[in-house]
């Protein structure tokens, strides 16, 4: 604009010095000249500035840009103004950038949903291949299903998790039918030597020595068989063997198994406080017994004689509190097999199998220590409620 307003500045010069006389204001199509007579120069230098005026051809004010200037037209000195409009120049200026940046908007646009397709593509074997995975149960007898791609890397990939997936698979196979057959063959032994040892602890002939000797061996013996069991315990829950269902009133097989903990519960002068409100859930019987029965033993065995037990049950949950000589213990461990305190002579898999069978029912159980008690709490799911 500036260079524009030099120009007609040179035009007003030039018509000036030809045609002696000053150029007519109205002679301009798209700028205003004004012409103002000064008694002599005071400063010959060009300045550039913005300003607001009225528009006579438009009848509206504008924005626009000025030189201004003193010359001497004609022998004679004069201010010059000349005055551009910036409309011209902004609508200029705004069709430049419509036809450049739109098309520009429009191509990146383009680009981007046409990348965003290609990757979707591309990825879509990846992603699948993901959920594979993630769906794997090497409980199941359903076998890792492939994926049909034709991006090379994706084959290897896919290849390599096939082949890993059924050595996994074949692998825990041979684990839990060596477990099964091992944890079957010991107990015919373990029924055998218990049996003589108990024969041979009924004798009359032995010494004191040697009956505490076998008095020991008795009890090892009894533990192994405990441990055996629960590990067999343990790899039916891990093999969803128990799954027949049916409805079970949670209440009367609490007051049932209160009865029949009634001697231990007497032996330790413990007392026992119930509140048991009407519960019926469906589920596997011998699971819910073992999870009753279990929480009943933690909280005997690890109480102290004349300590106390609270159990609580009400629309959705199940809570065991007991007093214990232990002090609150890791919840983030205590649900691990064959973790124990020190003073323990449990085989550390009754609260992992507790944790197995909530795991197996989709129940919640947590542990906490509080007001130096440890509870136990099972949350039930609705969906197997009767309520």
């Amino acid at each position: 604009m500036e260079d524009h307003l030099y120009e007609e500045l040179l035009e007003v010069k030039d018509f000036a010095h030809v045609k002696n006389i000053l150029p007519s204001p109205e002679g301009f199509d798209d700028v205003i000249v004004e012409y103002k007579k000064i008694h002599r120069l005071t400063n010959s230098h060009r300045s550039f500035a913005d300003t607001n005026f009225y528009n006579p051809k438009k009848k509206h004010n504008e924005s626009a840009r000025y030189l201004k200037t003193q010359l001497v037209l004609n022998g004679q000195p004069y201010e010059i103004l000349i005055i551009s409009s910036k409309f011209e120049r902004q609508e200029q200026i705004k069709s430049i950038i419509l036809v450049i940046l739109l098309p520009v908007i429009a191509l990146l646009l383009i680009l981007w949903l046409v990348n965003k397709i290609l990757i979707r593509r591309m990825w879509s074997p990846f992603r699948q291949l993901l959920t594979n995975i993630k769906a794997f149960n090497i409980n199941q007898e359903k076998v890792f299903e492939p994926i049909q791609t034709n991006i090379e890397e994706f084959k290897e990939l896919n290849k390599a998790v096939l082949e890993v997936s059924l050595k996994v698979k074949s692998d825990y196979k041979e684990i839990k039918l060596f477990t099964e057959n091992a944890s079957h063959e010991m107990m015919t032994p373990l029924a055998v030597i218990n049996s003589k040892l108990d024969t041979l602890l009924q004798s009359n002939s032995l010494g004191k020595e040697e009956s505490e000797i076998l008095s020991d061996l008795y009890k090892a013996t009894s533990k192994l068989t405990k441990l055996n069991q629960s590990l067999l315990l343990l790899v039916k829950i891990d093999n969803n063997q128990l799954q027949a269902r049916e409805e079970i009133n949670l209440k009367t097989l609490i007051e049932e198994k209160l009865g029949y903990f009634q001697e231990l519960i007497q032996k330790r002068n413990l007392n026992i406080q119930s509140e048991l409100a009407e519960f019926i859930i469906y589920a596997n019987r011998s699971l819910v017994e073992i999870l009753v029965n279990n929480l009943f033993s933690n909280a005997i065995r690890h109480n102290y004689d004349g300590g106390s037990i609270r159990i609580t049950l009400t629309e959705d949950n199940l809570e065991f509190s007991n007093t214990s000589t232990q002090m609150g213990l890791d919840p983030l461990k205590i649900f691990e097999r064959f973790y124990k305190d020190n003073a323990s002579d449990g085989t550390g898999l009754g609260l992992a199998i507790l944790k197995q069978v909530c795991i197996r029912k989709n129940y919640q159980l947590s542990y906490c220590y509080q007001r130096e008690q440890h509870h136990f709490k099972i949350v039930f799911k609705h969906s197997e409620n009767k309520n």
